[in-house]
């Protein structure tokens, strides 16, 4: 009777999940197109773009949660989550229990999430600077940006509307303030914020 008291007091979630199941065989086929293994306990809220270059890797684990439909966060995605790999030698791992609404991943080289990781509405993780930054270099090779590797540690929390740049390392348990560039290394177990992204305070770490 409590389940039903709230769902009749948060109706647009019924929509929602009603919506979740009809989208279903879609993502399911998209990532079997995409020769993406399918895990447990995976939710859609409208379609994901995927842009996976064919002899790259791309990989999720159990438990992941993606909102690309509008109504699906009143923090509203401005575009559906886009996941891209841009070189056949580009590598995207991420582990269980991820959660983005809206936003993009893009790997030219590597980006590495952790387990436990939530991504606010709006966020990019990049690990390329696309185009390079000597003007004669970008008229001559215009996709010839410099590229990093990114690591996201477990339970790191990115809050909305944040950029997390190439070579960028977010120890364990931290949080990234909204609004946030990311463009150096965070440690574990702080709060970081601004452009560029700076140590607020440090977090307690969490008791095993």
């Amino acid at each position: 009777m409590q389940d039903l008291n709230r769902a009749f007091e948060t109706p647009w979630k019924i929509l929602n999940e009603l919506l979740r199941w009809a989208t279903y065989p879609r993502v399911r086929l998209k990532f079997a197109l995409n020769g993406i293994e399918w895990r447990q306990g995976w939710r859609f809220y409208g379609m994901p773009i995927i842009q996976k270059h064919r002899h790259s890797w791309m990989s999720f684990g159990s438990g992941l949660r993606l909102r690309s439909s509008i109504r699906s966060n009143p923090l509203a995605p401005y575009h559906p989550v886009i996941l891209s790999t841009r070189n056949k030698t580009s590598r995207l791992e991420v582990g269980v229990n991820f959660s983005m609404t809206g936003g993009t991943i893009c790997t030219a080289e590597t980006i590495t999430v952790g387990n436990n990781v939530n991504v606010g509405s709006n966020s990019t993780l990049i690990d390329t600077d696309f185009h390079p930054l000597d003007p004669k270099v970008r008229h001559l090779s215009p996709q010839d940006g410099l590229s990093a590797p990114i690591n996201i540690c477990d339970d790191v929390f990115i809050g909305m509307n944040c950029v997390v740049l190439k070579g960028v390392t977010i120890g364990q348990g931290s949080v990234i303030g909204t609004g946030s560039v990311v463009a150096s290394d965070v440690p574990p177990h702080v709060i970081a914020a601004g452009n560029p992204a700076r140590l607020v305070r440090e977090l307690p770490p969490r008791e095993s």
